[in-house]
């Protein structure tokens, strides 16, 4: 049973500058909901209770937001703003939240080694803070069920724009089933044509505690960081690791544009904004 979660929030996030210059990017708001709630909300209803966030500086307001606010929650008692003061108390127990420091932007291989003495050997749940999922049955307990079959890794993969390949870490594998495969290796950035699929990691893992030693062999890639996907690579030449190609949407908040998308998406699913938002929409559209 995997029972912990690994949140990696500790990035600049420099594409949302002057933004993200004094608030994180993964508390950028969709409509009126922080992005790392929603990856937390995620873990949650996959079954998870202890939940370890990898922060750094400028992070302080993520940990605000999961903590109590007396002083906000006796105002809207006071003034009788019980839905508001309900929504809030939900935020802070949610799950068993906790806080490392990443001392040095490294990468995000770096940046998953501080859950080691947390995870201990524990299978563990990674889910990428500026990443939301959505779907009828939890990405994250969809790879949980793959796990409690085989014991091994599973990464969460989607199938991209074949000429955008280049984007992201792609997949070399074998179909064991439909949407499952054995993964052989991980091609990053692969140009179109010389990409093995198309099929690409989508921010969600369960992995195994082996991954830490092959995080510690990594060598520093790309602007001297340490990336997961080359201690992944190193892990599939020892043990075998499978990718699901899962049954949902994932919304990628690291830039601008998809940003934006994402909020209209979510704004035509809420009732009360629905009905003013799509004549808003059509009258651009005009």
């Amino acid at each position: 049973m995997i029972r912990k979660a690994v949140i990696p929030a500790a990035g600049f996030g420099t594409r949302f500058l002057p933004a993200a210059k004094s608030q994180p990017k993964e508390m950028l708001p969709i409509v009126d909901t922080p992005t790392i709630q929603y990856v937390v909300e995620e873990a949650v209803a996959s079954g998870i209770t202890d939940i370890l966030m990898i922060i750094g500086k400028g992070k302080r307001a993520i940990e605000e937001h999961f903590d109590r606010n007396f002083d906000l929650e006796a105002e809207l008692e006071t003034n009788g703003k019980f839905d508001e003061l309900e929504a809030i108390r939900r935020i802070s127990d949610l799950a068993n939240v906790h806080f490392v420091w990443q001392k040095t932007m490294n990468g995000l291989g770096d940046a998953v080694s501080y859950a080691q003495c947390h995870v201990g050997q524990e299978p563990f749940a990674l889910l990428l803070g500026d990443t939301i999922v959505e779907s009828s049955s939890p990405v994250t307990r969809q790879l949980m069920e793959v796990f409690e079959r085989y014991q091994e890794s599973v990464v969460a993969l989607e199938s991209v724009d074949p000429e955008k390949v280049n984007r992201y870490g792609i997949m070399a594998g074998s179909p064991i089933s439909q949407n499952l495969f054995l993964i052989e290796d991980f091609i990053e950035k692969p140009e179109p044509g010389e990409a093995p699929s198309n099929l690409a990691i989508a921010g969600r893992y369960i992995l195994t505690p082996d991954i830490f030693e092959c995080i510690a062999r990594v060598n520093a890639g790309k602007n001297g960081e340490i990336q997961l996907t080359d201690a992944m690579r190193l892990m599939v030449k020892t043990r075998a690791m499978y990718g699901l190609k899962f049954d949902g949407a994932r919304y990628d908040i690291g830039n601008r544009l998809d940003f934006i998308k994402t909020n209209i998406i979510f704004g035509l699913k809420r009732e009360d904004l629905r009905e003013d938002l799509q004549a808003f929409i059509n009258g651009l559209a005009k």
